[in-house]
């Protein structure tokens, strides 16, 4: 039997999107989807409809629509965004409904009415890349329009984009009048939906014009990492660079580019070797929320460049989580989106207490309550479940675990951009269900999203220790600890190196690290685990008995045939080691209660 043959044809493909869609719904739900409506019904709808355009899908905040033609597509995109611009003038800057467009050119799949392949991902992701009132084009859209159209093209470079292994030529079109100019004088842009960031040029100060070069590439490559992080708005490197050479403002950039942060630095080189500086403002409040520095040769100078920008990303994240946990915790109450409820379960979860842990799944669950596909809570749930297992916190019951590993997978399906919430939601299955192959190619994938997700190396790590490979454990854990050293979260980098060690045998330095994430963390059970079996194995009867003992005040009801059913996940030789060690310092086999006497 012949496989059913596959229709494609090349279309222009038109991709819309409402810039601060969740602000705007969070200030005014129903005006905002009336207004919505009004707009499609009497300007997208008839425009799409004059330019020979079909309307592929709709939802909440966008639209995907298809056209024969890439001249008809770029008419009447600029034709809808100069309305809009009208549309606008008499609103208040906080209320106005604006939107990014993105087109391309491309070969793509029709099944059932709807479209797919490369490129309509283009245009998704072209349209991510414009500003609010803005339109982007690949090479290949542009190449059809530029001698054609009485239009003004801004070449933005080649772009890395999500998902497409390629970098993506992008030009921007100037259409005069835009929705900045079209704001009063001096009127700060609407901040977007998600933490904003802008990376202006690093200031070179080695006096060394030849060295230019090199700040510039700095720049560009912490601009690409962070960018990487899909829950952050960055501007793009173009628009940071019309600063480049200006004595600036750093508040008054962030009311003309609507970004909350700023992340500004300098190179200063001598000799062979080159110093990089770097500080994160929080423009509302002048704060300095991060400041670092690194010390290099030149030697490799691109290799250099990407262990700054790494670092910098690894280490601004957990300082722009917490900043942002810290405005959400000042918001009322009235006024919570499902976001920020998220940040105020993350607020919880890092107290790593029993009551913490148990308030966080509560508010991420009323996160859920608004937003009931919103990925980042349901993965959060999971998370607190899996935290609550390790440390024996609470008996969870069959329904717990069953709705965590639900969330869990429901994160998984809907999250194809966030390596946070991807790797939260495997960990969460590896613990709880013991799916490791899946957990693991789960990794990967959040690790490809994101090279420089800390608690997704570490997380690695624990699987490579649970499945007795312990030496890759130890490389995954390192590059963590490495990557975001002042992590709130830190102490599971130095416990999953404890457990590491501990499968290799070298029992001295599991206690070590051990003993380092529990100078962080007291109530760390897992490194306490460690402790008890490596003394127990070095013969240190003593020692892990006392350590057995702190870790009953934490787990009471902890037992041998209990931790066997906990790490099931456990490669056999692992977990025997452990138990082996456990048993050898006295824990029981099985938990026998106290009965009362009659």
């Amino acid at each position: 039997m012949s496989e059913a043959r596959v229709e494609r044809r090349l279309a222009a493909i038109l991709a819309v999107d409402v810039a601060g869609y969740s602000r705007l719904m969070g200030a005014d739900e129903e005006g905002t989807l009336v207004a919505l409506r009004a707009i499609r019904r009497e300007l997208g709808d008839p425009k799409i409809a004059e330019h020979r355009g079909r309307i592929v899908k709709t939802t909440g905040d966008g639209l995907l629509a298809e056209f024969a033609s890439v001249v008809d597509a770029v008419r009447c995109a600029v034709e809808m965004q100069r309305e809009m611009i009208a549309r606008n003038a008499a609103v208040p800057a906080e209320r106005r409904i604006e939107f990014r467009m993105g087109i391309n050119l491309g070969d793509i799949i029709i099944e059932d009415g709807d479209i797919f392949g490369d490129g309509v991902n283009i245009a998704a992701r072209l349209e991510a890349l414009a500003e609010p009132g803005g339109i982007c084009l690949s090479a290949a859209a542009h190449e059809q329009v530029r001698d054609r159209l009485d239009l003004a093209f801004d070449d933005l470079g080649a772009q890395q984009v999500k998902n497409i292994a390629r970098p993506v030529r992008t030009y921007g079109i100037a259409l005069g009048a835009s929705s900045r100019t079209a704001l009063p004088a001096g009127a700060p842009l609407p901040l977007p939906d998600k933490p904003s960031l802008v990376v202006l040029p690093f200031q070179n100060m080695s006096g060394d014009p030849e060295q230019e070069y090199f700040a510039d590439g700095m720049v560009e490559e912490i601009t690409t990492a962070i960018a990487r992080l899909p829950w952050l708005f960055v501007i793009a490197r173009n628009s940071a660079f019309t600063y480049k050479g200006k004595a600036v403002d750093v508040k008054q950039v962030a009311q003309e580019l609507g970004v909350r942060y700023v992340l500004e630095g300098s190179v200063r080189k001598a000799g062979n070797r080159v110093r990089i500086t770097g500080q994160l403002i929080d423009t509302t409040t002048g704060a300095h929320i991060w400041a670092d520095r690194f010390d290099g040769g030149l030697d490799d100078i691109f290799e250099l460049q990407d262990q700054v920008a790494s670092s910098v990303a690894g280490a601004i994240e957990p300082k722009l989580r917490q900043s942002e946990i810290e405005r959400a915790s000042r918001k009322p109450t009235a006024n919570l989106t499902a976001y920020d409820l998220y940040l105020r379960a993350l607020a919880q979860y890092y107290r790593y207490t029993e009551e913490g842990l148990a308030e966080a799944v509560v508010v991420a669950r009323q996160a859920l309550a608004i937003h009931p596909s919103y990925a980042p809570a349901a993965a959060l749930v999971g998370r607190c479940r899996g935290q609550q297992r390790i440390q024996g916190w609470g008996a969870l019951s069959a329904n717990d675990i069953a709705e965590a590993c639900r969330l869990a997978r429901q994160a998984l399906e809907a999250e194809r951009d966030d390596a946070e919430t991807i790797w939260q939601a495997a960990w969460t299955l590896f613990v709880l269900a013991g799916e490791t192959a899946m957990a693991a190619a789960a990794l990967d994938r959040a690790l490809t999203l994101n090279p420089n997700a800390a608690h997704a190396w570490s997380a690695r790590g624990m699987i490579h220790a649970a499945r007795n490979q312990p030496e890759a454990a130890i490389e995954a854990c390192e590059r963590a600890r490495r990557l975001s050293p002042f992590d709130p979260y830190a102490f599971l980098y130095a416990s999953n190196t404890a457990a590491a060690r501990l499968a290799a045998r070298r029992f001295e330095q599991a206690i070590e690290w051990a003993d380092r994430a529990l100078h962080d963390q007291p109530r760390a059970v897992g490194a306490m685990r460690v402790k008890v079996a490596a003394n127990a194995h070095l013969g240190r009867l003593d020692q892990a008995r006392a350590e057995l003992s702190r870790v009953l005040a934490i787990d009471p009801k902890l037992t041998i045939a209990g931790f066997r059913e906990f790490a099931h996940w456990a490669a056999p030789e692992a977990l025997e080691l452990v138990v082996t060690g456990l048993r050898l310092a006295g824990l029981p086999e099985k938990w026998a209660a106290v009965l009362p006497r009659s």
